[in-house]
């Protein structure tokens, strides 16, 4: 791996630890809360599996989740800075969440003890699976012997392409969360509603409401093959990925769908499947599903 800087996100990309070290993406992680006192880091001190577990055993608890703090990004930051090596930051969208002004304020404190360090904070305006896409086409282009600023500068074109469509199993998270927005308005009280929700840009967006799960499904493919035909490109120029919750066996069956779907009028190989972390699960409950879009930085 080239090491001329080092590509660092937090938890929210959801990315599988596996795949980050082998892309040599180090992972600042959130911390979950299922009682408001004790907080344990994602991934690290309560795995994924286990949280949605927990979730399925009590579905009348709301946990929480807590950004990174200064200390976890300046502790992050500082052995590459030691090095001399360059550092590029990817943060969830500062729509959801302050991690990024934690980056910040930790570059701020590396910078009084290194003033010639480099470290470049980017709000990716998306969270979950499409960050994590985003954070691989980063990794991408390191492999292929791009530069530090020309990675960043990338990353700024590509990141505005990001589209997440997909539905959850009840409202009740996204109320408990305050992420109920817009979608409140659409979906209201309705018993049985299940909402279809578009992220881009860092918010979400209404696109839908149905009772049956496999109707939402299928008008989140809808939602992705709308987007194909409106960006008129290849659909080789890029990065499709499912997202789910508890439920493996779903997504694959929703993989197979997607791919049934797309192998209509388009010629494409097998999607890879990446579970939703704690982070963006306290808010969807266990049962998110979707799946992310975004333009590759090399095509």
């Amino acid at each position: 791996m080239d090491k001329q800087f080092q590509i660092i996100s937090d938890s929210s990309c959801d990315l599988p630890p596996e795949l980050a070290r082998e892309k040599n993406i180090r992972v600042v992680p959130f911390y979950v809360s299922f009682d408001d006192k004790t907080y344990l880091k994602e991934v690290e001190e309560v795995g994924v599996r286990e949280f949605y577990q927990r979730m399925v055993d009590n579905p009348g608890v709301y946990p929480k989740s807590s950004l990174p703090g200064i200390q976890d990004y300046y502790d992050a930051f500082e052995p590459y800075v030691k090095e001399g090596i360059p550092v590029f930051c990817i943060c969830i969208t500062t729509k959801f969440s302050g991690s990024m002004q934690s980056a910040l304020s930790a570059r701020g404190l590396v910078l009084e003890k290194y003033p010639r360090a480099q470290i470049r904070v980017m709000d990716a305006t998306v969270n979950t699976v499409l960050q994590g896409l985003l954070v691989l086409e980063a990794a991408a282009m390191q492999e292929s012997g791009a530069g530090y600023e020309e990675t960043i500068a990338r990353m700024e074109e590509i990141k505005s392409t990001g589209r997440i469509f997909f539905t959850v199993g009840s409202m009740e998270y996204l109320k408990a969360g305050g992420r109920i927005g817009k979608v409140a308005g659409v979906a209201g009280a309705l018993l049985g509603i299940k909402p279809v929700i578009t992220l881009k840009q860092g918010e979400i967006f209404p696109s839908g409401i149905g009772r049956v799960r496999r109707k939402t499904m299928q008008k989140t493919v809808d939602l992705l093959l709308d987007y194909l035909r409106e960006r008129g490109d290849d659909i080789g120029n890029y990065s499709i990925v499912i997202g789910y919750g508890y439920d493996r066996a779903e997504a694959e069956s929703y993989r197979d769908m997607v791919m049934e779907r797309l192998s209509v009028n388009y010629n494409i190989g097998g999607l890879p499947i990446y579970q939703i972390g704690a982070t963006i699960g306290v808010h969807t409950g266990p049962y998110p599903l979707g799946l992310g879009i975004l333009e590759k930085a090399i095509h």
